[in-house]
């Protein structure tokens, strides 16, 4: 475990350096809003193509992994859900803390770390695991703010949705690149150097993009945030690893790198879209500061263990 934690601090140690960066305003919101949007749209995009469009499509798709990865992360929303509903909270307040319990990082950080630790053959998993969140429950987030706000689900929110995952890059970068492994067409020498260059900075901007968004979140409602980290950190990687390893056993490379990526840090979009809807943007902020903390000793532990499968 203590060599696992070695590799994985440098990750840490990248978004610690974008936090100081962000902290100390030597990076202003402004600065790390650009980096974000460079990286979300070109070098993360760019990578995310590149490895679904090289990979043999048989290799990537795993119906049984996804399956099973939506089971386990249904369960721990619903786990959040149902607390939330106990505690007397409305409908969109409640879909915010069961997203900040149940949707990881994968994208900025599980997809370059997974691939260093577990090599470039744990990209397919982590793609389906990036495509559930985005598609099924970044949905479901949107759904349940405006359904509980209006009291019903419009066509207008469902055109939103549909537009959303249209114009959402990993979507289609994973899509696309699918498409092209599908077909089995190469990837011509000057595209793939192209893809390579501009993927290879999606690692350390993403990293470091993370860091010096933090630097802006609030440690507010510190015992909600404390829970939510909970439910991210050991309930959703728990839940997963129960029904891949057990209820719905899948191949264990596959299944240790699912559940080393339920086992990440709250994802960052979790919070832009709690301030877009206006609805507990506090306890999200608070929720991906503390969590991505944690984080630093969790993570290693959690693929510490499926690394023995």
């Amino acid at each position: 475990m203590v060599d696992i934690f070695l590799r994985t601090l440098p990750f840490f140690a990248i978004i610690g350096l974008g936090y100081w960066a962000g902290r100390s305003r030597f990076f202003t919101e402004d600065a790390t809003a650009y980096l974000t949007k460079f990286v979300f749209y070109f070098a993360l995009s760019a990578m995310l193509f590149r490895f679904a469009a090289t990979l043999p499509f048989a290799e990537i798709f795993n119906a049984r992994l996804m399956l099973g990865y939506l089971i386990g992360t249904a369960g721990v929303y619903a786990l959040a859900t149902l607390v939330a509903y106990l505690r007397g909270l409305d409908i969109p307040t409640a879909a915010v803390e069961a997203q900040c319990a149940a949707i990881g990082n994968v994208g900025f950080l599980g997809l370059p770390m997974l691939a260093l630790l577990f090599s470039e053959s744990a990209i397919g998993p982590v793609m389906l695991v990036l495509t559930v969140d985005l598609v099924v429950f970044s949905s479901l987030i949107v759904i349940l703010i405006n359904g509980g706000r209006d009291g019903r689900l419009s066509a207008g929110t469902l055109r939103l949705i549909g537009l959303g995952l249209l114009k959402n890059p990993m979507i289609v970068s994973i899509s696309a690149g699918l498409i092209w492994s599908a077909l089995q067409m190469p990837v011509p020498d000057p595209l793939n150097d192209f893809l390579t260059i501009l993927g290879g900075a999606a690692t350390p901007g993403a990293l470091f993009a993370i860091g010096a968004s933090l630097a802006s979140k609030s440690a507010e409602r510190v015992q909600i945030a404390l829970w939510l980290s909970f439910c991210k950190l050991a309930v959703h990687p728990a839940c997963v690893a129960v029904v891949l390893l057990w209820l719905l056993p899948t191949d264990p490379f596959a299944a240790a790198v699912a559940i080393s990526a339920a086992a990440l840090p709250v994802a960052g979009n979790v919070y832009m879209l709690a301030a877009h809807y206006g609805v507990a943007p506090h306890r999200a902020s608070a929720a991906i500061l503390l969590s991505t903390i944690v984080s630093i000793l969790t993570v290693p532990v959690v693929i510490a263990w499926v690394a023995a499968f």
